[in-house]
């Protein structure tokens, strides 16, 4: 177990770190916003591969000011949180898990569930399989499970998902992005970032350091390993989605075809898309102010 956090957030932002205990396992976890009654409207962010809690730094200062309680986890196996071993710790019912013990741990009685990547994952099959109620869902750069599926049928996507073929090979993913302290994960951001400015070597460092700890690699590389040999995904039934839920898409994302978005409204009533041409599949840390703006219209309509 680490004992020292990933991310050491400006004292002007308003985050805190602090541990938590949910589901067993120990998150390392930042925090901003409303604590008055145990904060009951709680903001819950799930981030991605291959980030970090520290991937809503953005965000996390504008769902305070809304009111929010703000909980940014780092998902297990990254950063310093638990780090269970084995690919079936990272099943997607472990995971989804994970998200009921920190809500259940928080105490709040509203929840918008927040999230990107392989966080939107997550959150997509928290929704359907409405584990714990929640208020609100807000998904950033991943379709829905069924719209996934369909779309994998098709080339223009089969093609884009190769890493995570790639990834069901032991041992040489972790070796490749492994190299060098674990530069490739630096340069995945830089290089597919449309805003590069905003990707610096300096602004992406946690994210490297974060993947350079021991047995990082291994638990992030998991989570495809995982979706790919157990039934997990496929539990979702008709996969309707009965919160309202806002998708906030960059176009320019390299791992995910815009087709994925069609037809989502089949499966989602009360349906939200913004779509962003200027930004990558890093759409909340690319154009963070235009995804802001977005996030305030939206939890305050």
């Amino acid at each position: 177990m680490e004992n020292e956090f990933s991310w050491s957030p400006e004292p002007e932002s308003g985050i805190a770190m602090r541990w938590i205990e949910a589901n067993g396992q120990r998150f390392e976890l930042a925090e901003a916003g409303a604590t008055e009654n145990g904060g009951d409207r709680l903001a819950l962010c799930l981030h991605g591969f291959p980030e970090l809690h520290y991937s809503w730094r953005h965000q996390m200062p504008l769902l305070a000011e809304l009111g929010y309680r703000v909980w940014a986890p780092n998902l297990r196996g990254y950063g310093g949180s638990s780090r269970p071993d084995g690919m079936k710790a990272y099943r997607l019912e472990n995971l989804v898990a994970d998200v009921a013990g920190l809500i259940d741990a928080s105490g709040a009685t509203e929840v918008t569930l927040i999230a990107h990547d392989w966080g939107a994952i997550i959150a997509w099959q928290f929704a359907i399989q409405q584990i714990r109620p929640l208020h609100r869902l807000v998904i950033m750069n991943v379709p829905h499970p069924l719209c996934a599926r369909r779309e994998l049928k098709h080339w223009r996507q089969l093609r884009k998902s190769w890493y995570m073929f790639f990834f069901q090979i032991p041992r040489l993913p972790e070796r490749m992005l492994g190299r060098n302290g674990a530069a490739p994960i630096a340069r995945i951001f830089r290089e597919s970032a449309v805003n590069k400015h905003l990707f610096s070597r300096e602004i992406v460092e946690p994210y490297r350091t974060a993947a350079a700890r021991p047995g990082a690699l291994t638990a992030m590389i998991n989570y495809y390993r995982a979706l790919f040999r157990t039934p997990d995904v496929r539990q979702i039934g008709d996969g309707t989605v009965s919160v309202p839920t806002l998708i906030l898409w960059g176009e320019q994302d390299l791992a995910i075809d815009i087709h994925c978005l069609d037809g989502t409204d089949q499966y989602v009533p009360d349906l939200t898309v913004r779509r962003f041409p200027d930004a990558s599949h890093w759409v909340q840390q690319d154009v963070p102010d235009q995804v802001n703006a977005e996030l305030r219209a939206w939890l305050t309509r």
